[in-house]
């Protein structure tokens, strides 16, 4: 890491990595900007943004400190307007932090950056101190307006941004600036910046619940890209807008506008903001996302379990459904064994006596379901060398549970529960346990060492299928403030129950990707990408998950159906290869045929996942559209890439997939699932780097292809192939 003035460039401070460079301007008589952010090299400097489209580093208002001009926007607050440059200092070689103060009220603001070695992206967050007694009621996390250094206005740009939604998740599209809420208005003729804004934002504790917290501001012309990722599993949203004559990128956490947030504090008294981490790269979506992925990988609590990557075997996605019992479990748990999962985990239901939606709490296995216990099926699971996983909901109390009934002698105290003026919260049959609150930590500490102890459980499918609403307001805090010390109690959680069990891998899941967030998965090992049952359907859902996790963390079910057809299954099965493979489905009931297809499935998919944690993801067709009707994703790692494509119902037979990176190249193109071509066939041009791929069999069709290229490009006098 570096960091240096130059004399030429008074009030300029440069810090960056080997790869990326930072500027920031940091004169006496206005507030601290990131005026320049670029990719470091020895023959170029990072352009610097003309002084008239400075923002603001920090944005940040409080109740009787608001906004001049007043709008929806979260720009052009009177405090922050009034910060200015005091000091920085560098904690180590990987970090920076900017302090500015506010004259008028005393407030200290501190700008946090951190750089990782070798990655194109940094983690960013705010940190104020009080000085006279001040109620906060927004701070953002990060804002620049250095992404104009190319091109001026906002008409150069587009965003890149997904929608998510239950079994609808992922949904991505790439729209301009203007098409999405930018109006064009005469800056000039008015005096005055426009209103309108670009919002994305997500409500309560699924932090992916309608919208994905992570984007790319893509140049129109294709010089460069910026990804971010809002790191919080809570509320969070982004902003982009144009100011008097340019424009700002906003990342933040909850607001009291959209979030009931607010925060009082005393003199002294210090708030953090959420985190995010923002990409720079030169090129486009595959560059900028890889350098996100980077990212990902080293801000990543990595442990050594992680590195385990077993293939999961789960009974619930078009098998169980919610209803194990040992006679049902048994006979999938062999078959699972068989075919090569390493893991077998018992979903839903295996706690409840009948309809168990309203009651759980207790999570004590069911004794109708299990007439010799759970633990002979457990014991069976670990007999064919398994590990022994259970699905869990910690996080929720059934209003007919015994624990939120003080009438049973068993019930947890009111402080345990969210609340809103003295009243209990109730959703969707639940109560939701306020992990700030000792006796609600406790109960879930002692749930998950009570089921490793008496079980000797390995996995933990961890499920929140209820949303909290705003928040609690118990303590007096405001909604809001009450869901963000909540969910920061969530990750203490987390963090203390991964120290106490180190061998525990623990999957995130919310009703599918309800959770997908990087709070939860910089600390987890596996993502639910959906609860999509239709597997023609998943395709986008797969292809498209390693845009907001690592490919590694994917979990994307494959769930064959017996006597569904060979090319139906190879399609359910080619949506697990290339990411973690999460398999089901009742193949205790399939043909010896259809098994040893799955089991060459699961070959591959283990073949995979020995690179995968160093492999890089590509989409040549582009981020997929939720109704694209053909579908790919590539990992790529230093020896070969391997390419999934999916074809789906109303698909032209023929295909032309760019690999630009293997532009020039020889490249060997070769079938990996299934191993026998079955109508597909394809041709690699080298000058263009496009491989070529001609279908006839019927969609749905789904392959994984290999493309290895020679070491060196090919000779220009190289005689064809005959």
């Amino acid at each position: 890491m570096s960091e240096r003035h130059d004399t030429d460039e008074e009030h300029l401070l440069r810090w960056g990595n080997e790869t990326l460079e930072l500027v920031f301007a940091v004169g006496p008589d206005r507030p601290v900007a990131l005026v320049g952010i670029g990719s470091r090299g020895a023959d170029r400097a990072v352009p610097i943004l003309a002084t008239a489209l400075w923002q603001p580093l920090v944005e940040v208002s409080g109740f009787g400190h608001g906004r001049f001009p007043g709008s929806f926007r979260h720009v052009d607050t009177v405090i922050g307007a009034r910060l200015r440059y005091r000091s920085h200092t560098r904690g180590d070689d990987h970090t920076l932090r900017i302090e500015q103060m506010d004259v008028d009220t005393g407030l200290s603001v501190t700008s946090v950056f951190e750089l990782s070695t070798g990655v194109s992206a940094f983690r960013t967050w705010t940190v104020i101190t009080a000085g006279e007694p001040v109620v906060i009621d927004f701070v953002s996390t990060f804002v620049t307006g250095a992404f104009l250094t190319t091109a001026p206005e906002v008409d150069g740009f587009v965003l890149a941004s997904a929608a998510n939604d239950w079994v609808a998740e992922s949904r991505w599209t790439t729209k301009s600036l203007r098409d999405i809420g930018l109006a064009r208005i005469d800056r000039d003729v008015q005096h005055q910046p426009p209103r309108s804004r670009v919002h994305v934002a997500n409500r309560g504790s699924w932090s992916t619940g309608e919208q994905a917290p992570t984007a790319v501001l893509l140049a129109t012309a294709g010089e460069y890209a910026l990804a971010w990722q809002v790191e919080h599993n809570g509320p969070w949203g982004y902003e982009i807008g144009e100011t008097r004559h340019g424009a700002y990128l906003l990342l933040t956490g909850p607001t009291d506008q959209d979030n009931q947030w607010s925060v009082r504090l005393a003199s002294g008294e210090q708030l953090t903001s959420v985190p995010a981490s923002v990409a720079f790269a030169d090129g486009g979506v595959d560059e900028v996302l890889g350098a996100l992925t980077g990212q990902r990988r080293a801000i990543r609590h990595l442990r050594e379990a992680d590195h385990a990557l077993p293939v999961v075997f789960n009974d619930y996605m078009n098998t169980l459904m919610g209803d194990p019992t040992t006679e049902k479990l048994l006979p999938l748990i062999d078959a699972a064994a068989d075919a090569g999962a390493d893991l077998f985990c018992i979903d839903a239901g295996w706690y409840a006596e009948g309809h168990w939606w309203d009651t759980v709490g207790e999570w004590l296995p069911a004794a109708s379901r299990f007439p010799g216990g759970i633990e002979e099926v457990i014991d069976r699971i670990r007999s064919r060398g398994m590990v022994a996983g259970l699905w869990l909901e910690p996080e929720v109390i059934g209003v007919r549970s015994p624990l939120a009934l003080a009438s049973s002698g068993r019930g947890l105290p009111e402080s345990a529960f969210f609340s809103r003026g003295g009243i209990r919260i109730a959703e969707h049959g639940r109560h939701l346990l306020d992990l700030r609150d000792p006796a609600a930590r406790a109960h879930v500490d002692g749930v998950i060492d009570r089921l490793i102890a008496d079980y000797g459980i390995g996995f933990i499918k961890m499920d929140s299928n209820t949303m909290t609403g705003p928040g609690t307001d118990a303590g007096g805090l405001a909604p809001g403030a009450g869901l963000l010390e909540h969910n920061r109690a969530l990750l203490d959680l987390l963090d203390d129950a991964q120290e106490r069990h180190p061998s525990l891998l623990i999957e995130s899941c919310a009703s599918g990707a309800m959770r997908m967030d990087s709070a939860m998965l910089s600390r987890l090992h596996l993502q639910s990408t959906s609860d999509q049952q239709d597997p023609v359907m998943y395709a986008t859902i797969a292809a498209a998950a390693p845009a907001s996790m690592l490919p590694e963390q994917a979990g994307n079910w494959a769930y064959p159906l017996p006597g569904s057809g060979r090319e139906a299954m190879v399609f359910a099965l080619v949506n697990g290869i290339l990411g973690r493979m999460y398999l089901s489905g009742y193949l205790n009931r399939m043909a010896p045929s259809e098994v040893a297809l799955i089991c060459e499935a699961v070959a591959a998919h283990k073949e995979v996942l020995v690179d995968i944690e160093r492999s890089m993801p590509f989409w040549p067709l582009g981020l997929p559209g939720w109704d694209d009707p053909w579908v790919s994703l590539g990992l790529r790692n230093d020896e070969c890439a391997r390419l999934s494509l999916w074809r789906r119902p109303g698909a032209p037979e023929t295909v032309v997939i760019p690999v630009p990176n293997y532009r020039g190249r020889d490249v060997v193109a070769a079938p990996f699932f299934p191993r026998d071509t079955d109508g597909w066939t394809w041709r690699w041009d080298a000058p263009s780097g496009e491989l070529t791929v001609a279908v006839s069999t019927a969609a749905p069709t789904a392959r994984v292809i290999t493309l290895t290229p020679d070491p060196e490009p090919p000779s220009p006098t190289k005689d064809a192939p005959a």
